[in-house]
């Protein structure tokens, strides 16, 4: 195996398991300290450690380890996790993640110090919070399995009988300690929420001298166990090695019949049956003579032992069961690199543009089954297509997860009680959308947390609660998705923003503007309300930023607020930025490109001189004429057709000469030179190698609605469509 082809992988597996333990520990940060979150912890950590270890990562290894020796104790009951713990630990996933950086970028070494950057000091932190637990000090005293007496031996216990205790069998597999598990421990903990009655130790497995291999293990036992926790509670102390061991589980009140089965069919010598029948059931030596009798069968042969139930509904070994169906999920699912999807997109953008050109040299040939085979090569274009873009759509959920972490460390900086909110977190869109929008959304955040939420004397000075809410949400509206950050804070101060824009000259003195233009100056490059400068924001750099970049990716941004209450932003995103279904229409020679999820319907137009709205059904639609914005010479058509686009649920007509259709289009970006172009977001080439532009619905849609309202003020004669 070549460990620099498959350690990619290892660092992407990594992040995963860390997004994990941040999530837990977050968790625990809010006071879900339950046993299962604990668990989820001591998982991640343990995984992370072992497959460091089989790629000889020996710094992330010796660093890691640290931190499950104390989530160990914490499992335990040793150690509480505490906002103190919970902060170390928070810090030792950063590290790790930065030590995982430097590898990757290749500045570390498999055996990187993990010294740098504060390694030493966390570690030192995670000794001294183990040091300190009385646990720790007197662990070794207080143990209820001592490894000595277990070699070999039977820990007899004269009042354990069948009608009050399980009884537990469990085979260890060969790579259990490889993987840095000690048999021991399992015990360990089991003492922790119960009475282990008795215990055999079983080496069957164990070869002799010459041929073992000590990093190989053999060990098994059978043990009664006093418990009022159920059978699920028993399983998860085995949880770390369920897919490493055999696990058999005999309920209190089990029948002698059962004990010998399960003890049969695990293989323990008839000398061991007949001790552990006598510790766990009481049997005397008739009773046990009788039922070590072998039953006959009428042929005279041993009957074929049934298999075993562990109980209702189980069978004696469920792990055992499971694994081969949960090793077929998990062969259906593949890892592919990023950039293999890219190229995988990036062709069949071109491929979608040769067969536009080859349906057009089918029409011009006039050739019925030529048009009729490239009818369904298209057909099976469109469905790869489709296919292609679902394997780059993701949940945005994985983005919204990383800011439980902004909000957690930058609210705990702030000194403010902030909870966050999240919902909509099954919505897709686009992996280049969800990687370019994370940014953006992070100082969108971080800005409702310093500038939107108040402090906790202000909150209640208004009546509300001395914690504030900041709230993630994300849905699917008309073929973009929409994502809002809200808080529950002041509000926008829109007197302030005014008088702070007229004094920077950025509107004039007696403008009359709406509230979502005066909010829109926030995002000015250098404007700021902020009274002081803090390590977060009152610079006034950040915001013109985010609405860069989100125009960037062919979205808009929008704000509403209210003074006292809170503010929304609102920002409005394409599903996808490669290829996408368009609706293209002729203005004189040229032909523009629609996206067709803003496309609503298409009418006939009539002019009325003067006008720049029209009536549909009952209501007013603006619109303006693409010949006018797009000047062409070429002759004006007899006939014009108004396309209806709707975005954000605002309404307008485009005035065109031509209609076109349904095309798929593989959207291009511009030259630096024609990035500047108003209503133009893209460009695409067509059939016949002409490019034509994509235009910008949501600048079109305000551009309409600006020109209709200086129309308004008129009294004209309302055109008829």
């Amino acid at each position: 195996m070549n460990m620099d082809e498959v350690l990619p992988t290892f660092i992407a597996e990594s992040e995963e398991i860390l997004r994990d333990l941040e999530s837990g520990l977050l968790a625990c940060s809010q006071g879900h300290t339950d046993a299962e979150t604990i668990n989820l912890l001591f998982r991640a950590v343990h995984t992370l450690k072992g497959s460091a270890g089989l790629f000889g990562l020996d710094g992330i290894v010796a660093f890691v380890h640290g931190a499950e020796t104390t989530l160990d104790q914490v499992r335990q009951g040793h150690i509480p996790m505490d906002p103190l713990l919970v902060s170390i630990l928070l810090r030792c996933k950063d590290h790790i993640e930065f030590l995982l950086e430097s590898i990757s970028a290749g500045v570390g070494s498999p055996a990187y110090d993990s010294s740098h950057s504060g390694g030493a000091e966390l570690s030192a932190a995670l000794r001294e919070l183990a040091g300190d637990s009385s646990g720790m000090k007197h662990a070794a005293a207080a143990d209820p399995v001592a490894p000595a007496p277990l070699v070999g031996a039977i820990q007899h216990n004269p009042h354990c009988t069948q009608a009050d205790h399980w009884h537990i069998s469990v085979r260890f597999g060969a790579d259990v300690l490889t993987a840095g598990m000690d048999p021991i421990s399992f015990l360990r903990y089991l003492g922790s929420f119960g009475e282990l009655k008795g215990v055999t130790l079983i080496t069957a497995a164990l070869p002799a001298a010459g041929s073992m291999d000590p990093e190989r293990c053999y060990l098994g036992f059978e043990m009664g166990y006093r418990t009022a926790a159920a059978r699920e509670k028993i399983e998860s102390a085995f949880e770390f090695v369920k897919e490493d061991c055999t696990l058999k589980l005999l309920p209190p009140g089990a029948s002698h019949s059962d004990y010998l089965k399960l003890l049969q069919e695990a293989g323990v010598e008839v000398d061991r049956i007949r001790d552990i029948l006598t510790m766990c059931t009481g049997l005397s030596a008739p009773d046990l003579d009788h039922l070590l009798q072998p039953p006959v069968s009428v042929a005279g042969q041993l009957p074929t032992a049934a298999p075993m139930s562990a109980g209702p509904g189980r069978t004696p070994d469920s792990h055992a069961q499971a694994r081969p169906a949960t090793s077929a999920v998990e062969n259906r699912t593949v890892r592919v690199a990023a950039q293999k999807l890219d190229s995988l997109i990036t062709h069949i953008g071109e491929l979608i543009t040769a067969a536009a050109s080859a349906n057009l040299t089918a029409r011009r040939s006039g050739n019925a089954e030529l048009q009729e085979s490239t009818s369904r090569v298209s057909a099976l274009i469109e469905q790869v297509r489709e296919g292609a873009l679902q394997l780059r759509m993701v949940k945005i959920g994985g983005t919204f997860s990383r800011f439980q972490r902004v909000v957690h460390d930058v609210s705990a900086e702030l000194g403010k009680q902030i909870q966050l909110v999240v919902s909509g977190e099954d919505a897709e869109l686009d992996k280049t959308v969800v990687e370019q929008i994370a940014d953006p959304l992070t100082h969108l955040v971080r800005n409702a947390i310093d500038h939107g939420i108040e402090s906790a004397e202000l909150r209640a000075a208004h009546g509300k609660p001395l914690g504030g809410t900041i709230k993630l949400n994300a849905f699917h509206d008309s073929g973009s998705i929409v994502i809002e950050v809200s808080d529950d804070g002041g509000g926008l101060k829109r007197d302030r923003i005014l008088a702070k824009a007229q004094e920077r000259g950025l509107i004039e003195s007696g403008r009359v503007m709406t509230d979502s233009e005066i909010f829109g100056l926030i995002f000015e490059p250098g404007f700021s309300t902020a009274e002081a400068v803090t390590n977060l924001s009152g610079r006034g750099v950040g915001m013109d930023v985010v609405k860069r970049n989100i125009t960037a990716l062919r979205g808009t941004v929008n704000i509403r607020s209210s003074e006292g209450v809170g503010t929304t932003i609102a920002v409005r995103l394409p599903l996808t930025l490669a290829i996408i279904n368009g609706f293209q229409v002729a203005v004189g020679n040229s032909i523009f490109v629609l996206p067709l999820e803003s496309v609503e319907e298409c009418i006939e137009f009539s002019t009325v001189n003067g006008h720049q709205f029209t009536s549909l059904r009952g209501g007013v639609l603006p619109y303006i004429h693409l010949r006018d914005m797009f000047v062409t010479s070429a002759t004006t058509t007899r006939r014009q057709s108004i396309v209806v686009v709707n975005h954000a649920g605002q309404r307008a007509g485009l005035v065109v000469d031509g209609l076109l259709g349904e095309f798929q289009t593989v959207i291009k970006p511009l030259g630096k030179m024609f990035r500047q172009v108003e209503c133009v977001s893209g460009s695409s080439i067509l059939g016949t190698g002409e490019v034509a532009l994509i235009l910008d619905v949501p600048a079109l849609v305000q551009l309409a609605i600006a020109h209709c309202a200086a129309a308004y003020v008129q009294t004209p004669q309302t055109a008829v469509a």
